[in-house]
């Protein structure tokens, strides 16, 4: 009985809700799991028999085995949906999973570089038609904030460098007005003036960043890029291509930006997502306080 509600199920998920292979997948990974345990740690045959306490018990044990709380919080939505499932069946009585709470995810504080580290590697001097491209995107993505998949999505047409503003399409395509400093707007018109055009090679292309044939940049494309021009600047950190954004939000705080302005540059829908770079602030502040304060 118990595999053939879970079948059921995963029917009701593919031609009813339609939902993505990828994601079935993944219930599917769960509830194997999830069901494993029940017949063998709990001696359960059938689903109108499980308890509150039963998933509380399988949940403990992903904890002792060392799982994420993101991975829990997980298998707590798979097993609610499967349970919802079950009640809108009418297979059982009762839902097992109504008051159990999703753990806490951790948040983890993002990486950050100092304004000396951005420096660095700004000043990397490469006038190579590729070394130009690579100031532009470099200078355009610490002075806006942008995602790299915004970046390497936008068009020459997006430019308003008279005006001093770009303009991006964030997460669900949203339109948002992005200011551009005077370095950022100067390094992209050199790179439009001098290299843009020797690198598309007479092709016709619409999208800002090239790569050096010609078409658009991946975002594997600007990692390696990223990569290298972080060795040039002798900067060991591990840093990824969302690591300019961090510190773009960062910097803007320790300097006195209010928080809204920055939840407004960086595209963010709430403000909670925003008050990560506040937690980011507070942390180097008490490193420098350690680090330079006599009696710290």
């Amino acid at each position: 009985m118990l595999k053939d509600a879970k079948e059921d199920y995963f029917h009701f998920l593919q031609i009813e809700r339609g939902l993505s292979d990828n994601t079935i997948t993944s219930y599917k990974r769960d509830l194997d799991d999830y069901m494993q345990y029940v017949e063998k740690s709990c001696g359960k045959s059938d689903w109108n028999s499980i308890a509150r306490n039963d998933i509380i018990g399988y949940l403990y044990m992903l904890k002792d085995n060392g799982k994420s709380t993101s991975t829990i919080s997980r298998h707590v939505s798979s097993i609610r949906s499967f349970h919802q499932f079950l009640i809108r069946e009418q297979l059982v009585t009762q839902d097992a999973s109504l008051h159990i709470e999703t753990p806490k995810k951790e948040r983890k504080l993002p990486d950050i570089l100092s304004q000396e580290e951005i420096e660095a590697i700004l000043t990397v001097n490469d006038q190579s038609l590729l070394g130009i491209r690579n100031k532009a995107m470099l200078e355009l993505l610490y002075a806006t904030g942008l995602r790299v998949s915004e970046l390497i999505t936008l068009k020459v047409s997006d430019l308003h460098l008279s005006m001093g503003f770009v303009q991006c399409y964030g997460k669900g395509s949203k339109e948002r007005i992005v200011p551009i400093g005077d370095v950022a707007i100067k390094a992209v018109d050199h790179y439009l003036q001098y290299a843009r055009g020797q690198i598309l090679k007479q092709k016709k292309e619409t999208i800002l960043f090239l790569n050096q044939h010609g078409r658009p940049l991946s975002r594997q494309g600007f990692w390696k890029i990223l990569k290298k021009v972080t060795k040039e600047a002798g900067i060991e950190k591990t840093i990824t291509p969302h690591t300019l954004r961090h510190s773009f939000a960062t910097h803007l705080l320790e300097n006195g930006a209010d928080l809204r302005v920055v939840q407004e540059l960086l595209g963010h829908v709430d403000i909670s997502t925003t008050q990560i770079y506040t937690h980011v602030s507070k942390a180097r502040l008490k490193d420098m306080y350690k680090a330079f304060h006599p009696r710290a």
